[in-house]
């Protein structure tokens, strides 16, 4: 565990690089991609050739003998929710980035991003049960606590995951529709149902982090293997053949229930393997939006 020097290090660190990331490469494109929940109501002024007539306002016509239309803007401010799994699983890792460091890293940047164009920030942290709630809030100062909880924070006890729990506590937490980008390796419970509900409330966007050795096991012989979530620790005999294509089934199993269940809904799941570019691909993301 990190004392107070040390993760205010790190704090300042993942600050600089994924602040100066959205400031340059984000906060435009996120700006575009989200729509605010309406139009609202901006001012009058006087009625043009080619203005809706259903625009009118009849009072201030009628007090000055000359039409005047009614002129709307879009509601721009949102609220973004960050349902981040913690479960032990995320702390796993062969490349430079963990998991975990890289959920981290990937919600600052949307964090400032949304901090940019003035849109409240919450955060669901998750494993089988919801771990800790912040609610959505403004200011520089919020994001910062945000990451420093993203760093910090760490389940109670041993613990699996449970997407549908998240959802669920976002579903009855959260009235309003949220931009809410669900990130995890997606080892999971069943979550379909929870989904289904969540997709038709919400703006959601699935991120699916993987490592390589998630879906391919190396051939090292017989293995003491510790499962990141139960604790439990087996030997595996990783020179077999169907060991090893049995494994990656089961990786190849759970991404395509994802997948599913995302795509049902008409909801995005983006992939990010710890190993990729995530920038490229959540520019991509904007840009398609």
């Amino acid at each position: 565990m990190m004392n107070t020097t040390e993760l205010l290090k790190k704090v300042r660190q993942i600050e600089y690089k994924t602040k100066g990331l959205s400031n340059h490469l984000f906060s435009g494109a996120y700006h575009s991609a989200f729509k605010g929940r309406g139009m609202s109501f901006s001012e009058v002024r006087e009625y043009q050739y080619g203005d809706d007539v259903k625009n009118i306002d009849w009072n201030v016509t009628a007090r000055f003998k000359t039409p005047f239309v009614k002129v709307f803007e879009e509601e721009r401010e949102l609220t973004l929710m960050l349902l981040v799994d913690i479960s032990g699983s995320s702390l796993f890792g062969t490349q430079q980035l963990n998991k975990r460091s890289l959920i981290t890293e990937i919600c600052a940047v949307l964090a400032f991003s949304a901090n940019t164009n003035n849109d409240k920030v919450g955060v669901i942290f998750f494993s089988d049960k919801v771990e800790f709630y912040i609610p959505p809030k403004k200011g520089s100062s919020h994001i910062l606590r945000i990451i420093r909880e993203l760093i910090a924070r760490e389940p109670k006890e041993q613990s699996q995951t449970d997407i549908a729990e998240a959802l669920q506590f976002l579903n009855t937490t959260l009235k309003k529709k949220t931009i809410c980008f669900l990130i995890s390796d997606l080892i999971s419970k069943p979550f379909d149902k929870q989904l289904q509900i969540t997709a038709r409330k919400h703006d959601l966007i699935g991120i699916h982090i993987s490592d390589p050795l998630d879906s391919e096991l190396p051939n090292l012989g017989l293995i003491d293997y510790v499962d990141a979530e139960s604790g439990k620790t087996i030997s595996i005999d990783t020179s077999h053949a169907n060991v090893r294509n049995d494994y990656h089934k089961a990786f190849v199993a759970h991404q395509q229930y994802a997948q599913k269940s995302f795509r049902k809904q008409s909801a995005t799941l983006l992939s990010i393997p710890t190993q990729a570019d995530y920038i490229k691909i959540l520019q991509g993301f904007f840009k398609n939006r």
